[in-house]
């Protein structure tokens, strides 16, 4: 579990549940603003997405709940330690090491390489199958994107029709109160639609994307090296300018 994402969504409830007061959540629900402004943006959601796209993009609520170990350090000597073993006993070695790996990604370009393949293709190969990644990501990323630029617009459609029935039947006091509440309550549901779970959503996603992204980075310099037949500490030298100073240190 994700102790960053727990943190955070129970301190973004817990805020606007104090804001609002337990005694004052009925004052808080309005049936109309709900169909509004969840309906409204669930609507352009399905519009805009094929239906696969939005079951994906649901579904990958829980990686931002999960602890993916993105180690690129771990990788790092991974590769090195491969790349001794192909200086002393020859690239072919490194299939028997290949069938223990976990890492699938890793494990593809080890065969390639194992395979002869020309380094310009094993390059070119990796890297389409990274970008095809990348854009998966980018596509789910987009879903939550959307959501969190659609939630405040039909608020704001809300509160222009709230604010129209308002002004339209001026002489019923009781109706006045009842068209103000779809006004603002609706404003106030598409905010916590954008700020609260969208945007939060959207952001771990990118996060999340941008580190595996990053490993593979990672793991193509380093095959791309062995299969080159560079010495061990130039490979190390070379992917320790993936890693952050701290991670520089830690790892020296």
């Amino acid at each position: 579990m994700d102790l960053a994402t727990l943190i955070g969504l129970i301190g973004g409830a817990a805020a606007i549940l104090y804001g609002i007061g337990f005694g004052n959540l009925r004052q808080f629900w309005e049936v109309a603003s709900v169909f509004i402004t969840i309906g409204g943006t669930v609507s352009v959601l399905f519009t805009s997405y094929p239906l696969k796209t939005i079951l994906a993009s649901f579904k990958a609520v829980k990686l931002i709940f999960m602890v993916t170990n993105f180690n690129e350090t771990f990788v790092i000597k991974k590769i090195i330690e491969l790349s001794n073993i192909a200086r002393k006993e020859g690239l072919l070695a490194l299939e028997e090491v290949a069938n223990e790996l976990d890492d699938d990604f890793l494990k593809k370009g080890i065969l390639l390489i194992v395979d002869g393949t020309d380094p310009e293709l094993v390059r070119s190969i990796m890297e389409t199958e990274l970008s095809y990644l990348e854009n998966r990501h980018k596509e789910i990323q987009g879903f939550w994107d959307l959501m969190g630029s659609q939630g405040p617009a039909w608020g704001m459609i809300g509160t222009i029709i709230g604010l129209i029935l308002m002004l339209a039947d001026m002489d019923d006091p009781s109706a006045i109160g009842a068209a103000m509440a779809v006004a603002l309550i609706t404003t106030l549901y598409g905010s916590i639609i954008a700020n609260f779970l969208a945007i939060p959503v959207c952001a771990k996603l990118k996060y999340k994307s941008g580190a595996e992204v990053l490993l593979k980075e990672v793991m193509i310099e380093g095959l791309l090296s062995i299969q080159a037949g560079e010495n061990p500490r130039v490979i190390e030298e070379k992917l320790k300018a993936f890693l952050s100073p701290t991670q520089r240190r830690m790892f020296d």
